[in-house]
């Protein structure tokens, strides 16, 4: 009988009474667990460009084949996981209103976890369009389409049936991402299909490049910034337990960052066919995208104003500050790197790659940590952020931090040395340098990387272990159970 009762609460863990928890908590768990298999492969290649000799002379696991996995997986596994989980936990919460449908939610879920196995599958064998993340073939791309547009129909749908008028400023930022998503991945894969594992992009030469760009950046833009801002914009006040700094600000926010950024995307291309006029327009844009981005971080900082001693004894909050950090030192560096003469000396090098994880590492991996840690009690019935271990969850703080840290800055210490040493020239014009030798000089960095990514992914494991002791701990007392059954939107607004 005893027996029996568990089995019951362990089915109705993920159910509510009125919210539907069960996509939620999919997510959430997914995202814990491609965030270590993406992490663990990155881990993988730092070691191979450290130590060549890792990719065992298997063409399936060369660093070419499975840098595009790692980057799939982080991004669009574990990121995508992040915000969908968090996305559609959030529209629910200040809609008052459940999901429209189940089973368009169940589809979601399921049909993205096909897509990311489907890559982890094709990727190693060698199929691939080449397209900086974007790299998968068109069967693929077509399934992406299909489950995205069935997502956009489940947040809208959901958002159309909400019980307050007002529509709080994260689902604008989710619906921006979502919208925005949808359009640059199906103008950007579209493509003519010769096999069923090959396919030629409809564009051809500079435009193709552009297209690319206009793509890839604002993947960084709208994926990678604007989704997870309506994760900050929710939960660093719950956490916190205060109201928005500034509303208004936020909305302003939202507006200038949807119209400025994607005109950023030509910065990619200094000093290359492009026209140059499309590269310094993407040049001014990228510094006039500073403003906005730097509110945003600000006004998320700021909400903390009257409960900074929180940050002594909370460690989520200190994941969600800390990546708001991260998040104002990225969005000021790469401003900076798409002025043309600094682009000159760290194109192509390995300051892009610190530039890149400073934001992947510090602002997006760490802001999607402290939300699942908020959300996962929530979904085992306990209290916001009521995790089986606060000890665990500090640890996991600082070894993301350490690692984050060491990571990025071994990566700029590299790249200004190996765009030193490239443009380096004798007395008579002859280089100084051969490229090899600013491989060789790179050696103690990609070691350093190879640590910083090794602490980090650690942390990771820390989380698992942390989460699957919580819902133990759920299951184990259930009638511990705290959450609130129906939260107010207006916690969170100023």
């Amino acid at each position: 009988m005893a027996m029996n009762s568990g089995l019951q609460w362990k089915f109705r863990m993920t159910e509510h009474p009125f919210y539907n928890y069960k996509v939620v908590h999919q997510f959430a768990i997914m995202t814990v667990v491609w965030g270590i298999v993406g992490m663990l492969v990155g881990v993988f290649i730092a070691a191979q460009l450290a130590w060549p000799a890792l990719n065992f002379d298997t063409a399936w696991l060369s660093f070419g084949r499975l840098r595009p996995l790692h980057t799939n997986a982080v991004i669009f596994a574990f990121g995508g996981s992040a915000l969908m989980s968090t996305s559609l936990f959030i529209v629910q919460r200040t809609c008052h209103a459940r999901l429209i449908s189940d089973r368009l939610a169940a589809f979601v879920f399921w049909g993205w976890q096909v897509v990311i196995v489907a890559a982890a599958i094709t990727l190693p064998m060698g199929f691939t369009s080449s397209k900086e993340y974007a790299e998968l073939e068109w069967p693929i791309d077509i399934l992406i389409a299909v489950v995205w547009i069935c997502y956009a129909i489940l947040f809208f749908g959901t958002i159309t049936k909400r019980k307050d008028k007002h529509i709080y400023v994260a689902n604008w930022f989710f619906g921006a991402f979502i919208i925005a998503v949808a359009i640059l991945h199906i103008i950007n894969s579209l493509a003519l299909p010769v096999t069923m594992t090959k396919s030629y992009s409809v564009y051809s030469g500079t435009i193709d490049a552009m297209v690319q760009w206009w793509y890839g950046h604002n993947a960084v833009g709208f994926f990678l910034t604007a989704g997870f801002l309506g994760i900050m914009y929710y939960f660093v006040p719950k956490q916190a337990e205060r109201p928005v700094y500034s509303y208004r600000l936020s909305v302003v926010h939202f507006w200038a960052l949807i119209a400025i950024y994607v005109w950023a995307g030509p910065h990619h291309l200094h000093y290359t066919s492009l026209p140059d006029w499309t590269q310094s327009v993407g040049m001014a844009m990228s510094l006039v995208l500073l403003a906005p981005s730097w509110g945003g971080m600000i006004n998320g900082i700021m909400t903390l104003s009257g409960a900074w001693d929180k940050l002594r004894t909370d460690p989520i909050l200190k994941f969600l500050v800390v990546s708001l950090s991260f998040y104002g030192m990225s969005t000021f560096e790469g401003p900076m790197m798409s002025i043309k003469s600094v682009n000159a000396l760290s194109h192509y090098t390995d300051w892009t790659i610190g530039h890149v994880h400073s934001g992947a590492l510090g602002w997006v991996a760490m802001i999607s940590i402290g939300a699942i840690y908020h959300l996962i009690p929530l979904m085992y019935g306990r209290k916001a952020g009521a995790m089986y271990s606060v000890k665990l969850i500090d640890l996991h703080f600082w070894l993301s931090t350490i690692g984050t840290v060491l990571y990025i800055v071994s990566m700029w210490v590299n790249g200004l040395m190996q765009g030193l040493m490239w443009r380096a020239v004798n007395s008579d014009g002859t280089l100084t340098y051969s490229f090899i030798e600013s491989v060789e000089a790179s050696y103690a960095g990609y070691v350093v990387r190879f640590i910083g990514g090794a602490i980090f992914f650690s942390g990771m494991i820390v989380m698992a272990w942390n989460i699957w002791k919580t819902r133990q701990l759920a299951l184990a007392n259930p009638t511990q159970a705290e959450e609130e059954q129906h939260p107010d939107a207006q916690e969170v607004l100023a």
